[in-house]
């Protein structure tokens, strides 16, 4: 038999992987910032379009994040 969906502790999740991913994003933005000149263009091409995989999970997160408090206001 299936677990029944537990979805209590979601929300704290959702917002761990935000503060995460935001971190990641600005430690990356640093590190191009202070050593830009001194990395490959693949290298940065690299590092700025995982960057630009970050933003776009931040966006998912917080469409996930609304989708929670939905449930949690139909509960």
């Amino acid at each position: 038999m299936a677990k029944p969906d537990n979805r209590a502790d979601n929300v704290e999740r959702i917002q761990f992987n935000i503060n995460h991913t935001i971190s990641n994003f600005n430690e990356a933005e640093e590190y191009l910032a202070e050593h830009a000149d001194e990395i490959t263009p693949q290298d940065r091409q690299a590092i700025e379009a995982k960057n630009e995989r970050r933003l776009q999970s931040l966006q998912s997160f917080r469409e996930e994040i609304r989708d929670e408090a939905k449930h949690r206001e139909q509960s």
